[in-house]
C-alpha cells in the first residue's frame, strides 16, 4: 500500500503506527470542523528572572528529541484507518518578540490579538511537529510564553512532565553541563499495548451500557444551530469557584463515604442533566486517565492516553443519594476496565441514529494541575499568570480542577447558549453542591436546584397580581352598564339592533319566567340555538335568574347533544322550534322563537333579585375527553368575573368599541366577546354561519361594519390575513385582534397583514377551558415578531392568576427550563361536572401554599394540571411549548411537532399545515406533513423537502406530504387531527430511487462499498445505513481520489443522501472548471508537493 505523507526528506521517518480510539476522534472532530479552532491548546505563563533565551530553546528541542509523539503527524488519505508518523527529527518552530517599547496597555491587547491571530493559524495536521512557541519579552527580565500545540500530542497530565524536564535540561545547559535524562517507554508502546485487548469482552459491556438508549440527553439552548458550512462555532468560558468550607466539607463527605470527589461531582452534573431535560435516564460525555495500570512506566509516557467515555445514570428522586452515589462509583469503577475503547464504536450501540451526537456535554475532572508543577524546580526563574486555552467539538463542557477551593470552568458554544444561560446553569451546579453539604441524607428530589432569590421570583415576583375586583355576578356588571348607557347599541344582527335597554328588557322577561320554571342558583340550563340576538338574549336570562348556562352546539351529532342533556342533568332546555326534532325529549322546554311570543311582554321589566352569589355557577362548557366522551367545565360567577374585569380594564380598544362574536357559545371564548362587550358599553356585532365560514365575507364584514375589536383562533385569523393580501377590503378600523385556543404563529401573511394595520394590536392569550384565559402577551403596531422566531409566548399570568412551571416532583424548574404549567387563582373551575375522580386528578394540592403566606393575596389551595409543556423566559414572559402528549420521538429524536408546522408555514405558498406522527403499520413510524397550498395548481411538493432541510434537521422533515383543499376543523375552529386521512401510496417518498447522473452513480458505488450494501438509493441517509466516522473519513477520502477536489468532512454530515453530496459535488466541479484556467491550484492538490511513502 502506498500513503502520500508530506515533506521532502522520505528516510526522515522513525515509525509508522495506528491512531489511539481518543485520537482517532479528535482527528474527525479537527477535519470536521475544519478552520475552527477545535483542539487547539495554548499554555501561556509569564516568565521573570534573567532568562537566557538561547538556552531555553535549546531545552525545548532536546525534550521534543527526547519524545517520538512531540515529533508525529497524522495521514488519513488511501488508507482504511488514519495512521501516524514519527518523524525522526524536527525543528520547533520558534518566534521571539521584543516589545519593551510598549506600555503595558498595548503590551496586553497586543498579546491578545496574537493569542486570536495564533489560534487562526492552527496546524496542518500531515506536517510535524503540531507544536510551536512564541516568546515575547516585555521588559528586561520579564517575558512572556506560549506554547501551541494540538491535543492529539498530549493531554493533561503530560505538561507537568514536559515542562520538568524542560526546565531541568534548562538549568543543566545554562550550567554548561549536558543532561542525559533515562529513557522513557514511547507512545507507541501503548498502541501496542492497546491492540491485545480483548475487544469481545468490551463490546459486550458497552452494548449492555446502552442498550435501549434512543436519544441522548437534551440540553437547554438559547437557539438552534443547523448545521451549515458557513456556520462557525465560538466559544467563551466561565468560572465558578465553590468556597473553601464547602469544599472541605464535600471532601470529608466523599472520605467518610469511600467514594472519589469526581464520582460525587459527575452524578451532580447527572442529576443537574436530569432536572433540565425532565429525564431519569440521561447521558453525559466524560475523560478518563487511560493510562493503564498493567503498562509499566505508563505514569511517565508522553502521549495523549484520555479517552472520553459516555456515563449513562438513572435519576430516580426517592433514591438516597449517597446509596445513589455508592451505585454509580461502582458503575465507574467496572466502566475503568474497558476505558480504552474507542468512543465511535460505543457509540454504535445505543440506539441513536448515525451522524448523531451521543451525548453533547462533556465533564473533565482535572487532577493533574498544571499550576503547582510549574511553581517548583523552575531554575531560578519565577512563574505566574499561568493560563490555558482549549477547544472541544462539545456545546458544553465543565472542567473541575480540585484545590482548596473548587474550581470549575464552564466552556461552552456562544451560537447555542446566551452568556446568562451559562450563568444561572453554573448557579445551579454550584446550589446542587451546596445542598449536598447541607442535607446529605437527603433524597434526590428534595436537592433544591435554583438558588432562593431565583425561587422568591418564580413563585412570588413574577405571581404577583393581586388586584381587586367587585364581588359581584357578571349579570351585575351587565345591569350596571345599562343604567350608565342605557340607548347605546348593545346588540347587532343584520338589520336588527337592541339598545342596552332594550336587551335587559327582554333578558328580565325571560329570567322571570325562568325562575317560574324552577331556575335558580346552581341550576343548570341548556341553550341550543342558532346565532342569533335571541341566543344572547337567552344567556343573559339564564345568569339573570342564578342559574347557569350549558351551550349546546346544534351542529353536534345528536347522540353528543344527548350526553351532554343527560350529563348535565339540564332542568330546562332553552331551543328553537328548528331544533326540536333533533334534540331528545325534555321535560321543560322553552322554544324562544315560539314560547316567548305568548308570555305578556312589558316595555320595562325591573333587574330580578335572586340569591345567587360570586360562588354559583355561570356555565358549564363541555370539553372533548380522553374516554372519548365530553367532560363539563364547571365555572363560577367568581372566576369569570376576574377575567372579564381584566379584559375591559386592559383592553386596547375603546370600552365602547364593536366587537364581532365570532366564536360558537359552546366555545369559552364566546363569554369573552359577549360579555367583555355587554359589561363595557360596546356594541356586539353578530354575524351568520356562512359569513362565519368564509374569510372573504368576513373581510368584507369587518370593513364595512368598522369593527374594532375580534376574538379570533389563529387558523381562522390566517386565513383572513391570506385573502386580505389579495383584496380590495382591508379593516382599517380593527385597534384590537386577540387569538387564543391554538398556539400563535407570526406567518408570513400574517405579519403583512399586521404590517397593513398600524393602529392595531396583536393580543396572544393562553388558558384551558378549565381556567379560561389566564396569561396574555401583547405584540404593539410594528413590534419586531422576528425575535420570537414565530412563535411568541403567551405572556404573564393576568389579574389574581399564578403560574407555576413545575417539574415531575411539583418542584419550579429555572429560567428556559421546560415543565408542565400548572394554575392557580380566582380562575379555575370548581370542577368537572359529575367526575369527582378526574377532577382530583387535575385540581391538585398547591405545594406552594407556605412560600406564598404573607404576600398580599391568598394563595389557592388548588392548582389546575394542565399538561401544557412551557418555560419561564428571562423576560419573565411565558413561552409555550406544546402539549407534553405531542411531544413526539421518531429514530432517537425527540420532535415537537408544532416546530415543523411553523417551518411548513413559513413557505409563502403555504397557507396551513399540520404535522403528525403516524405509525399505520406495526413499528413503522414516520412524520407525515397535511399542507393547505394558495395555489393548487404549484409543484411545490417537488421542492418541499429541500426548502424544510434550510431550516430543519434531516431527522425533521416528513418523509410523506399529504395536500388537501382545507384541514378539517371542530366546531371551535381548532384543527381536527383525528379527521386527517391515512397517506395513501402515491404519496410515499421513501421508496428506492436509482442513481440519475453519473456523479450519482459514482457516489452510490463508493457508499456501497464502504458500507457493504447491495444497493442504495439516492434518498438514503449515509448515517441511517450504518455509517458513522469513521467511514465518513473514508467516504470524503475516495471522493477526493475521484474527483480531485477538497471537499470538507462536514459536508457528508450536512448533505448525508447520495443525491445531495452529488449536487454538492457537481456544484464544486463547474466552480473548479471556470476557474482552472484563471488559478487550478486553488481548488486542485498539488500532487508534485508530496511524496510516496511504502507501507
Amino acid at each position: 500500500m502506498t500513503l502520500n505523507v508530506p515533506e521532502n526528506k522520505s528516510k526522515n521517518i522513525e515509525s509508522i503506527y495506528s491512531l489511539s480510539p481518543m485520537q482517532e476522534g479528535l482527528l474527525f472532530h479537527t477535519l470536521y470542523e475544519g478552520e475552527s479552532g477545535v483542539y487547539f491548546e495554548q499554555l501561556s505563563f509569564n516568565l521573570s528572572g534573567n532568562l537566557n533565551v538561547t538556552v531555553f530553546e535549546q531545552a525545548w528541542q532536546r525534550v521534543v528529541e527526547r519524545h517520538p509523539v512531540l515529533r508525529t503527524l497524522f495521514v488519513w488519505e488511501n488508507s482504511k484507518k488514519p495512521l501516524q508518523v514519527v518523524r525522526k527529527k524536527v525543528n520547533l518552530p520558534w518566534a521571539n518578540y521584543d516589545w519593551r517599547n510598549l506600555s503595558a496597555v498595548e503590551q496586553e491587547e497586543k498579546f491578545q490579538t496574537f493569542l486570536q491571530v495564533d489560534r487562526d493559524k492552527g496546524f496542518e495536521l500531515d506536517k510535524a511537529p503540531l507544536m510551536r512557541n512564541t516568546l515575547i519579552r516585555l521588559s528586561e527580565q520579564t517575558y512572556k510564553f506560549i506554547w501551541s500545540s494540538h491535543h492529539l500530542l498530549t493531554d493533561g497530565w503530560c505538561l507537568p512532565i514536559i515542562l520538568k524536564e524542560v526546565f531541568t535540561f534548562y538549568e543543566a545547559l545554562n550550567k554548561g553541563e549536558d543532561l542525559y535524562l533515562p529513557s522513557l517507554r514511547p507512545y507507541k508502546d501503548y498502541i501496542n499495548w492497546l491492540q491485545k485487548q480483548d475487544f469481545s469482552t468490551a463490546k459486550a459491556f458497552w452494548q449492555q451500557t446502552l442498550q435501549g438508549f434512543t436519544a441522548s440527553t437534551p440540553l437547554v439552548v438559547d437557539q438552534v444551530v443547523q448545521l451549515s458550512s458557513q456556520h462557525k462555532s465560538t466559544y467563551q468560558e466561565q468560572h465558578l469557584r465553590l468556597s473553601e468550607k464547602t469544599t472541605s466539607a464535600l471532601k470529608s463527605l466523599v472520605k467518610q463515604h469511600h467514594l472519589t470527589l469526581s464520582t460525587l461531582l459527575q452524578g451532580i452534573w447527572a442529576l443537574l442533566l436530569s432536572r433540565y431535560s425532565g429525564e431519569s435516564d440521561v447521558i453525559f460525555g466524560a475523560t478518563v486517565s487511560g493510562r493503564p495500570p498493567t503498562l509499566s512506566g505508563v505514569e511517565s509516557m508522553v502521549g495523549l492516553f484520555i479517552n472520553t467515555l459516555p456515563v449513562r445514570v438513572q435519576v430516580s428522586g426517592d433514591t438516597e443519594l449517597f446509596k445513589w452515589l455508592e451505585q454509580l462509583q461502582s458503575q465507574h469503577l467496572e466502566r475503568e476496565q474497558y476505558s480504552w475503547y474507542p468512543l465511535v464504536e460505543i457509540q454504535r450501540f445505543s440506539e441513536i441514529p448515525g451522524g448523531r451526537p451521543l451525548f453533547e456535554s462533556l465533564v473533565v475532572f482535572e487532577n493533574y494541575p498544571v499550576g503547582s508543577s510549574l511553581l517548583e524546580d523552575t531554575a531560578g526563574l519565577e512563574i505566574d499568570q499561568i493560563k490555558s486555552y482549549e477547544r472541544t467539538n462539545y456545546p458544553l463542557t465543565l472542567v473541575v480542577i480540585p484545590g482548596e477551593e473548587l474550581l470549575v470552568r464552564m466552556l461552552y458554544d456562544c451560537s447555542r447558549f446566551d452568556a446568562d444561560t451559562i450563568t444561572r446553569m453554573g448557579n445551579h451546579f454550584l446550589t446542587l453542591l451546596e445542598g449536598v453539604v447541607i442535607n446529605p441524607t437527603s433524597q434526590l428530589q428534595d436537592l433544591s436546584l435554583i438558588t432562593e432569590v431565583e425561587r422568591h421570583q418564580l413563585l412570588v415576583e413574577w405571581n404577583d397580581t393581586h388586584t381587586k375586583y367587585p364581588d359581584k355576578c357578571i349579570h351585575q356588571l351587565f345591569s350596571e352598564q345599562v343604567q350608565r348607557t342605557p340607548q347605546n347599541i348593545a346588540l347587532q344582527f343584520d338589520c336588527e339592533t337592541l339598545t342596552y335597554e332594550q336587551l335587559n328588557n327582554r333578558a328580565n322577561q325571560l329570567a322571570d319566567y325562568l325562575i317560574t320554571l324552577g331556575v335558580k342558583p346552581d341550576v343548570l340550563v341548556g341553550l341550543c340555538v342558532e346565532r342569533s340576538i335571541d341566543m344572547v338574549v337567552g344567556l343573559l336570562a339564564i345568569l339573570k335568574a342564578g342559574g347557569a348556562y350549558v351551550p349546546l352546539d346544534p351542529s353536534y351529532p345528536q347522540e353528543r347533544l344527548a350526553y351532554m342533556l343527560s350529563d348535565s342533568q339540564a332542568s330546562v332546555l332553552l331551543t328553537q322550534n328548528s331544533f326540536l326534532d333533533y334534540l331528545p325529549k325534555h321535560e321543560k322546554v322553552v322554544c324562544l322563537d315560539k314560547d316567548m311570543i305568548t308570555v305578556p311582554f312589558l316595555e320595562e321589566i325591573s333587574n330580578i333579585s335572586t340569591d345567587v352569589k360570586p360562588e354559583n355557577l355561570a356555565y358549564v362548557i363541555y370539553t372533548s375527553g380522553s374516554t372519548g366522551k365530553p367532560k363539563g367545565v364547571a365555572m363560577s360567577n367568581r372566576s369569570l368575573v376576574n377575567l372579564l374585569m381584566w379584559q375591559i380594564e386592559n383592553g386596547i380598544a375603546n370600552r365602547d368599541a364593536k366587537t364581532l362574536q365570532f366564536s360558537p357559545i359552546s366555545f369559552d371564548v364566546s363569554f369573552q366577546e359577549i360579555f367583555s362587550t355587554l359589561c363595557a358599553g360596546g356594541t356586539l356585532v353578530l354575524i351568520p354561519d356562512d359569513v362565519r365560514r368564509d374569510a372573504i365575507a368576513l373581510l368584507k364584514l369587518l370593513t364595512e361594519q368598522k369593527i374594532e375589536r375580534l376574538f379570533l383562533p389563529f387558523v381562522a385569523l390566517q386565513q383572513l390575513a391570506e385573502v386580505a393580501a389579495s383584496s380590495d377590503y382591508l379593516p382599517v378600523s380593527l385597534r384590537e385582534i386577540i387569538t387564543a385556543g391554538e398556539q400563535l404563529q407570526m406567518t408570513t401573511a400574517l405579519t403583512n397583514f399586521l404590517t397593513r394595520l398600524p393602529n392595531c394590536t396583536l393580543q396572544n392569550q393562553y388558558g384551558p377551558s378549565e381556567t379560561h384565559v389566564v396569561t396574555a402577551f401583547t405584540l404593539e403596531p410594528n413590534a419586531d415578531t422576528q425575535k420570537f422566531s414565530s412563535l411568541p409566548p403567551i405572556g404573564r399570568p393576568i389579574a389574581n392568576t399564578q403560574i407555576y412551571i413545575l417539574n415531575s416532583h411539583h418542584q419550579p424548574v429555572p429560567i428556559n427550563v421546560p415543565g408542565e404549567l400548572y394554575i392557580g387563582g380566582v380562575g379555575l373551575a370548581r370542577e368537572y361536572l359529575n367526575r369527582s375522580d378526574l377532577t382530583t386528578e387535575k385540581f391538585v394540592p398547591n405545594p406552594f401554599v407556605e412560600t406564598s403566606r404573607g404576600h398580599r393575596e391568598s394563595p389557592t389551595p388548588k392548582l389546575y394540571k394542565t399538561g401544557d409543556l412551557a418555560r419561564y423566559l428571562p423576560d419573565g414572559n411565558i413561552e409555550f411549548l406544546g402539549r407534553i402528549d405531542n411531544q413526539v420521538k421518531i429514530r432517537g429524536f425527540r420532535i415537537e411537532l408544532g416546530e415543523i408546522e411553523t417551518a411548513l408555514t413559513a413557505h409563502p405558498q403555504i397557507s396551513e399545515a399540520v404535522v403528525m406522527l403516524r405509525e399505520d403499520e406495526p413499528n413503522k413510524k414516520r412524520l407525515v406533513g397535511y399542507i393547505v397550498i394558495q395555489n393548487p395548481k404549484s409543484k411545490i411538493q417537488n421542492i418541499l423537502r429541500d426548502f424544510l432541510k434550510q431550516e430543519l434537521p434531516e431527522y425533521m422533515v416528513p418523509s410523506v406530504f399529504v395536500f388537501l383543499d382545507a384541514l378539517p376543523l371542530t366546531p371551535s375552529g381548532k384543527i381536527d387531527r383525528r379527521r386527517l386521512p391515512v397517506p395513501s401510496v402515491s404519496h410515499d417518498l421513501e421508496s428506492f430511487v436509482p442513481p440519475r447522473t453519473p456523479t450519482e452513480e459514482n457516489l452510490a458505488q463508493i457508499w456501497q462499498e464502504v458500507l457493504g450494501l447491495e444497493q442504495v438509493s439516492i434518498h438514503d441517509n449515509f448515517f441511517e445505513c450504518g455509517g458513522h466516522s469513521l467511514l465518513a473519513t473514508q467516504v470524503i477520502s475516495r471522493l477526493r481520489q475521484n474527483w480531485k477536489i477538497e471537499l470538507p468532512l462536514r459536508r457528508l454530515f450536512e448533505k448525508p443522501t447520495v443525491a445531495q453530496l452529488a449536487a454538492s459535488i457537481d456544484l464544486l466541479l463547474s466552480t473548479a472548471q471556470k476557474l482552472t484556467e484563471a488559478s487550478p491550484s486553488h481548488l486542485l492538490e498539488n500532487q508534485a508537493e508530496r511524496e510516496e511513502i511504502e507501507l
